[in-house]
């Protein structure tokens, strides 16, 4: 009759280490997900960073040809498969050329696309300052003295004939 207590514990102890196993191997597995796990604004975010390889100045993201959209997919299906957006851009480039990325790298012969804006609006500032210092600061032109065309002798209106040697009366207006 001793016999049945400890097969009851050895039942007790074999179904919880049951349990905990199965509680175990619950807790690892990963939720399932959708059929889409990559929504289209995470596909769209990579793809307004590339252009379209046929249609010229074409943003993949909102080109209506056929192509892009396999490439829109082919960019959903690389993102489920854990690439980052480095590495499909990188993909698109080693296919395609650095033509297809919106935003050149600012390296080689591109970095004149970043460098060169800056020199001509820093060219154009200094161009502008030194033509307006020029003109602040420059004589007036020789015979455009405005005294001599504006002076008291010029203009007889408004003084005593008789001390001007105006004989006759004074002028008026030429109208």
């Amino acid at each position: 009759m001793r016999v049945k207590p400890m097969k009851s514990l050895l039942t007790m102890v074999i179904v919880l280490l049951a349990a905990g196993i199965i509680l175990a191997a619950l807790a690892s597995v990963q939720p399932v997900k959708a059929q889409n796990p990559v929504s289209d604004d995470e596909v769209n975010a990579v793809a307004k960073q590339l252009y379209c390889p046929v249609c010229e100045n074409t943003p993949l993201d909102v080109c209506p040809t056929q192509a892009c959209k396999d490439w829109r997919e082919m960019i959903r299906q690389q993102l489920i498969q854990g690439w980052t957006e480095e590495q499909v851009k990188d993909y698109f480039v080693a296919n395609y050329g650095p033509r297809v990325l919106a935003q050149p790298p600012a390296k080689g012969f591109s970095a004149l696309v970043w460098v060169l804006p800056v020199i001509g609006l820093a060219g154009g500032g200094l161009l502008l300052w030194q033509l307006l210092r020029r003109w602040q600061h420059r004589p007036p032109a020789a015979g455009s003295d405005f005294s001599l065309i504006a002076g008291p002798r010029s203009c007889s209106r408004g003084r005593d004939p008789a001390r001007s040697g105006v004989t006759g009366p004074a002028p008026g207006p030429p109208w």
